[in-house]
């Protein structure tokens, strides 16, 4: 898994960051979603290498190998801002000051606040499986509450979630080495039996609930965007276009001139279950938007499988 990659612990902005890089060329920074680790990767990283880029993939701080930073009442530590300067600090450490952005999950919400706190490291964001957390939560439903409960159960802070999870993390958290490969799934399971990072990662989702959805609506009301060239993938056997029917239309008024759409034919885990669609999708996005004035596309039909 990652042949050639170095493993290395990097300074990130209060929290050390267990982090894999390798390749060399443009640089990629890879950011997974809950409860995977860097791993999730292992079949994209290396695909991006061999097209000729550097690819940088951490375990966000709280999860897999990464410190845990202790926390305050209001979840600041685990902030997609905090995790966001963890990421510019740790990119500029290994001398990259602009680079491409991949975020799954609560890995995009981290892309996505680094592309607004930080527009000039950002060459180009893809978010995958993901809309605004300011905007999941204002739109939020009875079909969303039903489908999303974890978000409010893993965001309640009497630790009960805790305690739940850890009982029989194997239960709660339910993935197979076939699915996500023997390594990667041996990382996981590490990660998920660990009760400082189950606790880590629910602090995740308290800062969701608060303190992240606060940075949305504040930026929101200031009117400001997402400056880069925006690809929005979702997973066409994920609940995303049940929830929202058109998700690039969730982002529009996040984006700048450039805004792409691209369902991809997967589950929810694309980095797992369709990396070569993947790869080629944000390949064709980076390669249309170098160089290019800025314009708007939304591709509506689903990419070759």
């Amino acid at each position: 898994m990652f042949e050639g990659f170095a493993l290395e612990r990097r300074e990130g902005a209060g929290a050390q960051l267990h982090v894999r890089y390798g390749g060399s060329g443009p640089a990629v920074l890879l950011l997974h979603g809950h409860p995977r680790t860097h791993a999730t990767w292992h079949r994209v990283a290396p695909r991006l290498v061999a097209a000729g880029h550097t690819v940088v993939c951490p375990d966000l701080r709280g999860y897999g190998r990464s410190s845990k930073p202790p926390t305050d009442a209001e979840h600041r530590p685990y902030a997609k801002r905090a995790m966001a300067e963890d990421c510019v600090a740790v990119m500029r450490g290994l001398g990259h000051r602009r680079f491409a952005v991949v975020g799954h999950d609560r890995g995009a919400y981290v892309a996505s606040r680094l592309a607004l706190d930080h527009p000039e490291a950002v060459s180009a964001l893809t978010v995958l499986d993901a809309v605004p957390i300011g905007e999941a939560l204002r739109r939020c439903d009875a079909k969303f509450a039903a489908s999303w409960w974890h978000w409010f159960f893993l965001g309640q802070t009497d630790k009960r979630a805790e305690r739940i999870i850890n009982a029989d993390p194997d239960a709660w958290y339910r993935a197979t080495p076939a699915h996500m490969g023997a390594e990667a799934y041996a990382d996981y399971q590490r990660a998920i039996h660990d009760p400082a990072t189950v606790h880590a990662m629910c602090e995740d989702y308290r800062a969701g609930l608060g303190v992240d959805r606060d940075h949305d609506d504040a930026d929101q009301q200031a009117g400001r965007r997402i400056r880069c060239p925006l690809q929005v993938v979702w997973a066409t056997l994920d609940d995303l276009p049940d929830l929202y029917g058109d998700v690039p239309a969730v982002w529009r008024d996040w984006a700048g001139d450039r805004l792409e759409g691209r369902p991809i034919e997967s589950g929810h885990h694309i980095a797992e279950e369709a990396p070569e669609a993947l790869v080629r999708a944000v390949r064709a996005f980076w390669r249309t938007t170098a160089g290019q004035g800025t314009r708007t596309e939304r591709p509506t039909g689903p990419l070759d499988h």
